[in-house]
């Protein structure tokens, strides 16, 4: 989608539809009171006929007429005004956005959402609509091959009135659109079937977005696994016919100094191994790379935004499939650290290929770390699909990820990380075992990967709940949901203010 912004009133915009705004409760004011007026004051009559309220991301459509120059205005609520923020923003535009690409619209145009009743910051406000604009328009249809491919809203003019503030809406729509492209870029990932997105296709897509973007990119092979010690991330690739990929990502590696570092857990396909599954819905067992899909889109967007810090992003790759040669439960494996790992279960496999991850994170001297996986079926049970887990070693690290998590809307929530849960990982054969029974089962899984985080501070974000969307919402369509993208950006944003 081509976003622009330029000086104009909305009402004069000459344009398949124009977008405006209301609070809940509140009558037309600014630029939608400008349009109602030229409309001669059919929101406000449909308002007065109980036909639009303005709750959250409600629509109305209208027609032009009189002094409205577009053949539509989609007017979108923002809900109750004392719950306005960034958020409620990138859901108005993104409802207002797909619901008029659903119409067969090619091109729309739209004021800021925020700026004048809502006081807020106008870059923050382009960066959002732009956001959500592009996130709720995303569609996968490569596989397509019956159906038509649905139309696309291919065009969103910002139009805004004060020349004083199209510079910063500009900056704004730059950013959203670079961060927005880059989400989609996971959401591609986590959406291609196994056969297609295979460990090697991982590193394939993150070769070329280093040579597009100026990266550095190294991809180890299981020969150079074996040779460093990767014990653990080889076991879970024995019963697959693709082979492991150790995928490391490094922007601004010549500035040198401490990295931030980014794991994400790319488990391509997970069928559980010996410890199998069960069938039903076992085809969202693509999903289980989410982590590292977020981590390649994270990059893509740090890379994209010239950020000046030091960023490494590093995906373990594999498969974990079933075969006479896979690791199996009694198996005691030996980690990159030298840490020795009992299998109780092969369906805990991702806290297998992390731990030799964070290990090799050690030997980078990070700034900090922040892993993402989709670790347990626990972290579901425990906080639903509305938030994703956070455990780690560091309060201070844990708070700006939830910083960043508020700012972008991938909130995060906090659980404990105490003594009590690594004693239920203890083994009587090996230094830990990777599974500690059902009780506290996302928070025993973070167990196990803290430890191999002790010399860093160290995050670990368990997006089992958030990765995938059975439904659509207001910039979430069906599928891979991209999660992870915004909020790792976010955080290098804020650390570069902080370096």
């Amino acid at each position: 989608m081509i976003v622009t912004v330029e000086e104009g009133v909305v009402q004069k915009k000459a344009d398949a539809a124009v977008i405006v705004n209301l609070f809940e409760g509140v009558r037309p004011a600014g630029a939608t009171r400008q349009v109602d007026k030229a409309l001669d004051g059919q929101i406000q009559t449909a308002i007065r006929h109980g036909d639009f309220t303005g709750k959250t991301c409600e629509t109305l459509l209208l027609y032009g007429t009189g002094d409205v120059t577009a053949k539509r205005v989609l007017v979108v609520g923002l809900g109750p005004k004392e719950n306005f923020g960034l958020e409620v923003i990138r859901e108005a535009a993104g409802t207002a956005a797909r619901h008029l690409q659903n119409m067969g619209l090619a091109s729309a145009s739209t004021i800021l959402h925020g700026t004048g009743a809502g006081k807020l910051n106008v870059e923050q406000v382009a960066e959002a609509v732009a956001e959500g604009s592009i996130l709720a328009c995303y569609q996968f249809d490569d596989y397509r091959t019956k159906e038509k491919p649905k139309p696309q809203l291919k065009k969103l003019t910002i139009v805004e009135c004060d020349r004083s503030n199209l510079t910063a809406a500009r900056r704004g729509v730059r950013v959203g659109k670079k961060i927005a492209e880059a989400t989609c870029l996971a959401r591609d990932l986590a959406n291609l079937p196994g056969n297609t997105a295979t460990p090697s296709y991982l590193a394939r897509t993150a070769r070329s977005i280093a040579r597009t973007h100026g990266m550095s990119c190294q991809v180890f092979d299981e020969a150079r696994m074996r040779k460093m010690g990767m014990g653990a991330l080889l076991a879970v690739s024995q019963g697959s016919r693709q082979k492991a990929q150790f995928i490391i990502l490094e922007y601004n590696k010549r500035l040198g100094g401490k990295p931030l570092i980014f794991v994400g857990k790319g488990v391509a396909f997970d069928s559980g191994g010996v410890s199998i599954k069960p069938g039903g819905g076992m085809e969202d067992m693509k999903f289980d790379m989410c982590g590292g899909a977020a981590v390649i889109g994270a990059m893509q967007a740090v890379a994209a935004l010239k950020l000046g810090i030091r960023v490494v992003g590093i995906v373990p790759a594999t498969e974990n499939l079933l075969d006479g040669a896979g690791f199996k439960p009694g198996d005691i494996l030996t980690t990159l650290s030298g840490k020795t790992i009992e299998i109780v279960n092969t369906d805990a496999e991702g806290r297998l290929i992390l731990a030799d991850a964070l290990a090799y994170a050690a030997r980078l001297k990070p700034d900090a770390v922040v892993d993402l996986a989709t670790l347990t079926g626990a972290c579901v049970i425990a906080l639903g699909h509305h938030v994703s887990g956070l455990m780690g070693n560091n309060d201070d690290l844990a708070a700006k990820v939830q910083e960043a998590g508020n700012f972008t809307g991938e909130r995060v929530w906090q659980l404990p990380l105490w003594d009590e849960y690594r004693k239920q990982i203890r083994s009587d054969y090996a230094d830990m075992k990777n599974t500690g029974g059902r009780a506290g089962g996302a928070i025993t899984g973070a167990a196990l990967l803290a430890e191999f985080t002790e010399e860093y501070p160290w995050v670990h974000l368990d997006i089992a709940g958030t990765a995938w969307s059975s439904k659509t919402r207001p910039y979430v369509p069906k599928g891979g949901v991209g999660i992870g993208v915004r909020l790792l950006t976010q955080l290098a944003r804020n650390w570069k203010k902080k370096a």
